[in-house]
């Protein structure tokens, strides 16, 4: 079992959840290659196929790695399959970015994210169809970047990831499905010259790999869409704050986040909220 307590451990664990998440990736890229079915969730939001191999790659591997540990994952909670969640759970979107799959983009993420005592602290995000693996340990300020095949289990060479220094002008990532003039408003406000669109968790990704300064995200989502993102972005040197202004926390009712700003190395800009949303 994990001892979550020592360093070594927690960094083979962390290297063990980025292979995960390169064996899922395969999978995934094996059905969007070959064609797949969409089906709508009684949410009305799309699935396929490939969000569920991924998935179940995923909660086999965790079940051996960490066993004990809960796991919320977004196709089990879909079915109702929800665990009883204390001081440590894992958070697992194995497919972010359903939509762009669909689409035939390559914006799409898989996702695994520890949660301990409320805070993301360990996190692998992977884009199958772009050959990037991101991963972060936020207890130890450790961030990298690796390119990566899916299936390909070799280990490459990591570049470490730092947030970008403060600068005269501000390049924000924002979704466009997301927009609203509040939010054009609050960016123009902050002094925002550059615009970045991404979709899914990539968007931390930038902001973690030093290519935007803020991520603000006025609409809701749930937390396995943030957890694994937000931690790397944690583990370097970044921040997240909730529309109340304090740290976005995690295992709240219905894993729900009603919306957040999401900062690089940039700090002080004017708080994110429902009032200036």
């Amino acid at each position: 079992m994990t001892d979550f307590n020592d360093a070594e451990a927690r960094r083979a664990l962390l290297d063990a959840l980025a292979q995960t998440a390169v064996e899922a990736g395969a999978a995934i890229m094996v059905i969007f290659d070959a064609g797949f079915e969409v089906i709508t969730k009684a949410d009305e939001s799309p699935v396929t196929a490939a969000d569920q191999a991924a998935e179940t790659i995923i909660l086999k591997a965790l079940a051996h790695l960490a066993p004990g540990v809960p796991v919320v994952a977004e196709e089990e909670a879909a079915a109702g399959r929800i665990p009883q969640v204390r001081n440590r759970f894992f958070l697992v979107d194995p497919l972010d970015g359903t939509k762009e799959f669909i689409r035939r983009g390559t914006d799409f993420t898989v996702n695994i994210g520890l949660i301990e005592q409320g805070a993301p602290t360990l996190g692998v995000v992977f884009a199958p169809a772009r050959d990037a693996l991101y991963a972060g340990d936020a207890t130890t300020g450790e961030a990298w970047f690796e390119t990566r095949k899916p299936g390909d289990l070799t280990v490459g060479e990591r570049t470490p990831l730092r947030v970008k220094p403060p600068g005269e002008t501000l390049v924000a990532v924002a979704s466009k499905s997301h927009d609203t003039p509040a939010t054009e408003a609050y960016l123009k406000a902050c002094g925002v010259a550059e615009r970045v669109s991404i979709g899914s968790s990539l968007k931390f990704c930038l902001l973690a790999a030093g290519q935007a300064d803020l991520y603000p995200r006025p609409a809701p989502t749930h937390e396995w869409d943030t957890a694994a993102g937000h931690a790397v972005l944690l583990a370097a040197g970044g921040v997240v704050y909730d529309l109340a202004g304090g740290s976005l926390r995690y295992g709240k009712e219905k894993f729900f986040n009603p919306g957040f700003l999401a900062l690089g190395g940039v700090r002080g800009l004017r708080a994110l909220s429902a009032g200036n949303l």
